[in-house]
């Protein structure tokens, strides 16, 4: 299949300046100007990325409604954003905590995963993945979804433990 990578991600959102100040200043996206063309949206680039942008946001205004997906319909459950160490999933712990962001923290056994909320409402997962020289067979054949403690990741494979490439490569 040709296809290997998401490249960006575009979502309506209720309010656009919270939205933008959230993205960048909880998860630290760089905005990207794009001129009068996209009045009434924002495009955002992840730290770190060549992409022309990672994130697109186009606001609904105050009348939209949560997003029933779901629960009542069909729709996206959550994006997924890799990050670079072991270290940059403490750091972000915290900073989502310190936002009221945080909403959950799970154990897949080969990757370790903060789940949040931005202010419309709507889930992403902040991921590390156990690099391929350092999974044993228990990582691979974890069973089901465990509460993470990140202090016994981080003692396992120190702050400066690069993230690994996809579990389905090696």
């Amino acid at each position: 299949m040709a296809i290997f990578r998401l490249n960006h991600a575009v979502l309506y959102v209720g309010d656009l300046a919270a939205s933008v100040a959230f993205y960048r200043d909880v998860l630290g996206f760089g905005y990207t100007e794009v001129g009068d063309s996209f009045k009434g949206g924002a495009f955002l680039r992840a730290p770190g990325s060549t992409n022309d942008h990672d994130l697109g946001l186009f606001e609904l205004g105050a009348q939209a409604g949560p997003s029933a997906a779901g629960r009542s319909t069909v729709g996206l459950y959550h994006l997924a954003w890799e990050v670079d160490t072991l270290g940059d999933l403490v750091d972000l712990e915290q900073t989502l905590a310190a936002a009221g962001a945080l909403v959950g923290k799970s154990d897949h056994g080969t990757t370790k995963s903060l789940y949040g909320k931005d202010p419309n409402g709507l889930e992403f997962e902040i991921v590390w993945i156990i690099p391929a020289e350092l999974l044993t067979d228990a990582d691979r054949n974890k069973a089901g979804v465990a509460p993470l403690d990140l202090a016994a990741e981080v003692e396992k494979y120190g702050r400066e433990a690069l993230s690994g490439v996809g579990i389905s490569r090696t």
